[in-house]
């Protein structure tokens, strides 16, 4: 199936995702409104096992080795009521019994992949801001979950759980899966009880889905609904190739199923939990490069027959770009075979990289075709402010999350600000967003870092604060 990504976000403009909360739908859940008649049941009753000698073919032998390893995961979080009558003394002494904080539950699907260790994916939205994790087995055991660590820009998470007796899935090579392969979900919708369901898989490498983070999806038919993220997608060899995340319906979240279901790849959530289990982090490969989006003018300026890829604009000392002899004014068209179309394709792809990944670029320069080829560096973690100019002491500065750059910003995230220092009497606030300094504008970390080679006799910055925009000059 081909469907382009503008005519997905006009059709679905609502992501269902498994970790809502879902007693109460399952409590609204209604029966049939009539029963089928005794004669229908007795003729399934009697449906041949057999067809000209042969066995009929069934999901069931398969599914035997699967369900077990697959499991329900229950969150609670604790949400404290805004109430402002609570803030009055004689309010609260009337009324001593008004709670101050309400239990919030949700539910969602894990998989068991490593049965020795008790390793259990599933995805971070399932789990994401709870204080207490229980998974529930296939036999109806309930343990509490130890989190091992989670990758929000992708959506994975892993946990851990202590038990005998538990069963895995085994994963396989999610890249060479094909459109038309046969693949079954398993999971545990609107918190009815583990259920299975089968489709094909309807597209590849799927991406340009808003508010999902690095994306690589496996899509199918096979139906996702809420209370199925973290469950398992697999083969008919009962291998897991997918990590089901989201589906889509136009009618909203809770609409149910349409047939647009989408997973993360084996092979990308077999890398985020290695990680995570060996350093509690994702590290992320980088070209080191700003681009902008090539639109027709800047083509025909650059002598393209084509408005496709995305334009060099500033290329960082030392970097993989730099290495590479990328220059501004390259136009970046293809990523390691991947067609490149605009900047966030090219983001994208970096993000799916890891640190040490050889990448081959296909470049236009000068109007003339051209390959080059490079070895991707790891992009860089949070920094002190203190160690780019002494007015920042105080503040610490991180890459800002996908989720952040697909509602259209750039820039960085102010992370931490202490108090009492230098930056927090500038003004700083955690969760402001810095998208211009004295420099000029910058896309990322990097970016930033570069502004302040020369330190500027005076500092601003450009901050995004909530719905605003400020200057804030820095002394």
């Amino acid at each position: 199936m081909k469907t382009s990504t503008k005519t997905l976000f006009a059709l679905t403009l609502a992501a269902a995702f498994g970790g809502f909360a879902a007693t109460a739908i399952r409590d609204g859940l209604q029966p049939p409104a009539q029963a089928a008649p005794a004669a229908s049941v007795a003729q399934l009753g009697m449906l041949p096992q057999a067809g000209q000698g042969q066995p009929l073919p069934s999901l069931a032998p398969m599914l035997e080795r699967v369900t077990p390893a697959v499991v329900s995961v229950q969150t609670r979080q604790r949400v404290r009521v805004r109430n402002p009558f609570l803030d009055d003394p004689f309010f609260r002494r009337m009324f001593p019994h008004v709670p101050r904080e309400r239990i919030e539950q949700s539910l969602g699907s894990g998989v068991i992949v490593d049965a020795r260790r008790g390793l259990v994916l599933t995805n971070h939205h399932v789990i994401e801001g709870a204080d207490e994790v229980t998974v529930t087995l296939h036999d109806g055991q309930v343990l509490e979950a130890e989190f091992v660590g989670s990758d929000p820009d992708t959506d994975v998470a892993v946990m851990k759980i202590a038990a005998g007796n538990l069963h895995e899935i085994p994963l396989a090579d999610s890249s060479s899966l094909r459109v038309g392969d046969f693949v079954v979900a398993v999971g545990n919708p609107f918190g009815i009880g583990q259920t299975v369901t089968s489709g094909i898989v309807s597209a590849v490498g799927r991406s340009g889905l808003r508010g999902l983070g690095y994306q690589n999806f496996i899509q199918t038919d096979a139906s996702i609904n809420p209370g199925n993220s973290g469950g398992a997608l697999v083969n008919l060899d009962g291998q897991l190739v997918g990590i089901n995340t989201a589906s889509f319906n136009p009618r909203g979240s809770m609409a149910g199923n349409i047939g647009l279901g989408f997973a993360i790849p084996a092979n990308l959530a077999r890398s985020v939990l290695e990680q995570l289990v060996a350093t509690g982090e994702v590290r992320r490969g980088t070209l080191g490069i700003d681009t902008q989006d090539l639109d027709a003018r800047l083509a025909q300026a650059l002598g393209l027959e084509h408005v496709r890829g995305t334009v060099v604009t500033r290329v960082h000392p030392d970097s993989a770009g730099a290495r590479a002899g990328l220059k501004p004014g390259d136009v970046i068209t293809a990523a390691n075979g991947q067609p490149i179309h605009d900047r966030d394709a090219l983001r994208n792809f970096e993000g799916l990289q890891a640190v040490g990944s050889s990448i081959r670029l296909d470049v236009h320069r000068d109007g003339r075709p051209l390959t080059v080829t490079t070895t991707l560096l790891a992009q860089p973690g949070a920094i002190a402010g203190a160690e780019l100019d002494p007015r920042l002491a105080g503040a610490s500065f991180a890459e800002l999350p996908e989720r952040l750059r697909q509602a259209g910003l750039s820039g960085v995230l102010v992370e931490d600000v202490a108090s009492d220092s230098r930056a927090a009497r500038n003004g700083l606030r955690p969760g402001d967003v810095v998208i211009a300094s004295s420099s000029g504008p910058f896309a990322d970390l990097g970016g930033f870092r570069t502004g302040f080679t020369r330190s500027p006799p005076q500092l601003a910055l450009q901050i995004v604060r909530g719905n605003r925009r400020v200057l804030m000059p820095m002394q």
